[in-house]
C-alpha cells in the first residue's frame, strides 16, 4: 500500500473502506440475484475494481460530471447514487434510477452529477468530452470524468475523444479500468500493445499508469487529475491495472481465466487487503472496523429489501420517457 504525505485523514479512509466495502459486499449479493433469476436485467461484476472506486468518491464534488459504462455499481455509489436506487433499477421497479426501464446499461442520477451511462463499448467518451466542453463555455471549475474498460481503447469513438480534448484542451478525465479482460480475451490478443498510458501519450497529455489494486495511489493520481481539470489545465489519460476478480456478468462462466493468474490477483482483492492495511497500521481497532461492516452490511440488505418490495412500472410507463407519439404507438398496435 502507497503511503501520501500527508496522507488521507482519518475519516477520509473511513469513507473509503466503507465505500468498497459497500461495492464488494452489494456487488457479491447482485451477482447471488441475478444466478436465481430475481433481477430484471444482466449484472456486470466489480470486483477488482473497488479502489478506484473509493478514490473517485473522494475526490469528486457533486458539481463534478462522471460518464459510466454498464459495470458501474462501484461508478454510481462514488457519485453518491443511494444504493436503495441502483438496486430498484437492477430489479426492474419504479423507483429506480430509470423508474424500472433502464437497467445498469442505463443508471442515471442528475442530481449527484452521475450523468451518464452506456451499454455500447468507448460510447461514452464522446458524452464525457461534451460535457467537458460545455464546463468549460460555462467559466470552468469543475472536472467531468468518464471511466471505460481497456477494451475501450481499441474502439474509434476512444481516439476520436482523446483527439478532441487535447486538441481544445478540456476539463475532461479519461479513467480506464484496465481489468485485462476484453469481455472474455485477455488483453494481449487484442492490443499489439498492451501499454495503454503509453498509447494514450501520443495525444499529448498527461498520461498516468496507477496501481489499480492501491486504494492510496488510485486517490493520489485521481486527485492530481481532477484538480487539472478544476484549474482547466486540460485532459488526462489514467489508466488503473488491476484484475477482473469474476466473469463478464454475474452469471457468466469464468473457467478460461487462467487459475494461476487468478489466484495471484486474488492475493490483492482490494476490500480485504485495504482492511488489513488500515489494521496492521493501527489507523482503525479491530471493533472500529468490525463497526464500519456491520453498517455496511445493514445498509445493503436495507437496499436490496427496499428494491424488492417497490412496485414494477404501470403498463402505460412504455409510453413514458421515450421519443415517440404515444397515439401513434397505440395506433400500431391496434392496427
Amino acid at each position: 500500500m502507497s503511503t501520501q504525505t500527508p496522507g488521507p485523514s482519518h475519516e477520509a479512509l473511513k469513507r473509503m473502506y466503507r465505500l468498497m466495502l459497500t461495492t464488494a459486499v452489494a456487488d457479491q449479493k447482485s451477482s447471488a440475484e441475478a444466478k436465481a433469476g430475481r433481477l430484471a436485467a444482466a449484472f456486470y461484476p466489480v470486483r477488482g475494481m473497488e479502489a478506484v472506486c473509493a478514490a473517485l468518491g473522494e475526490v469528486l464534488r457533486s458539481e463534478d460530471r462522471m460518464v459510466s459504462t454498464y459495470r458501474n455499481l462501484g461508478d454510481a455509489l462514488a457519485k453518491g447514487v443511494p444504493l436503495r436506487s441502483i438496486m430498484a433499477e437492477l430489479y426492474g421497479r419504479v423507483d429506480g434510477t430509470s423508474r424500472g426501464k433502464g437497467g445498469p446499461m442505463h443508471l442515471q442520477d442528475q442530481s449527484v452529477g452521475f450523468t451518464a451511462t452506456t451499454g455500447v463499448v468507448g460510447s461514452g467518451m464522446p458524452i464525457a468530452v461534451g460535457l467537458a466542453m460545455a464546463a468549460q463555455l460555462d467559466g470552468g471549475g469543475s472536472a467531468t470524468v468518464v471511466t471505460f474498460g481497456d477494451g475501450a481503447t481499441s474502439i474509434g469513438a476512444y481516439h476520436e475523444s482523446m483527439n478532441f480534448a487535447a486538441l481544445w484542451n478540456l476539463p475532461v478525465v479519461f479513467v480506464c479500468q484496465n481489468n485485462q479482460w476484453g469481455e472474455h480475451t485477455p488483453i494481449a490478443q487484442y492490443a499489439p500493445s498492451t501499454e495503454l498510458a503509453q498509447r494514450a501519450a501520443s495525444y499529448n497529455m498527461p498520461t498516468v499508469k496507477v496501481d489499480g489494486f492501491d486504494p492510496l495511489a488510485c486517490l493520489a493520481a485521481l486527485q492530481s487529475a481532477v484538480d487539472r481539470a478544476r484549474r482547466d489545465e486540460g485532459p488526462t489519460f489514467l489508466e488503473f491495472v488491476h484484475y477482473r476478480l469474476t466473469g463478464h456478468t454475474g452469471t457468466a462462466d469464468y473457467s478460461y481465466v487462467p487459475k494461476e493468474e487468478l489466484a495471484k490477483a486474488m492475493e490483492r482483492d482490494p476490500a480485504p487487503t485495504f482492511r488489513k492495511w488500515l489494521l496492521e497500521q493501527s489507523i482503525f481497532s479491530e471493533p472500529e472496523v468490525e463497526a464500519i461492516e456491520s453498517e455496511v452490511r445493514t445498509y445493503v440488505e436495507d437496499a436490496f429489501s427496499y428494491a424488492e418490495s417497490c412496485p414494477f412500472p404501470a403498463p402505460e410507463e412504455l409510453y413514458t420517457d421515450v421519443f415517440a407519439d404515444p397515439t401513434f404507438v397505440r395506433s400500431l398496435s391496434d392496427a
